[in-house]
């Protein structure tokens, strides 16, 4: 059985990818991690069921507002939903990730629980979610 969704988590902090991968791993999703901005616009450019992308806002090179910008100028994205993952006091990045269309935002550090529920929300998601964590 497919999973009805796939997120992609795209964070430099490689352990933010397996955590969340962790959340997620007893329940209907899909979840893939990149640690960098170039290589989520690669793997969403390849992997068309991609629908929900968590992004970290601070990232070296290519940050999360540059890979959301990029994503939202391509029409094949315009299905995407963004989930931004951020420290707290990123006010103006938070702000631009709004402007956007970013879905929700989690301030790190986060309870993998709780974002399992508000992912499966943003979906209307009602069956048993998992999510331990």
């Amino acid at each position: 059985m497919t999973a009805p969704h796939h997120l992609l988590v795209v964070d430099d902090e490689p352990y933010i990818g397996r955590i969340v991968r962790k959340a997620f791993e007893d329940g209907p999703y899909g979840v893939s991690a990149v640690t960098d901005g170039r290589a989520a616009l690669e793997f969403v450019a390849a992997n068309p069921d991609v629908d929900c992308v968590l992004l970290d806002l601070n990232m070296p090179g290519m940050t999360g507002i540059d890979v959301m910008e990029a994503l939202r100028k391509d029409a094949r994205f315009a299905h995407l939903a963004f989930v931004v993952l951020t420290a707290a006091g990123q006010v103006g990045q938070v702000e631009r990730a709004r402007e956007l269309g970013a879905a929700a935002v989690v301030t790190k550090p986060f309870s993998p629980k709780k974002l399992v529920r508000q992912i499966a929300a943003m979906f209307g998601d009602t069956a048993d979610i998992g999510g331990e964590g």
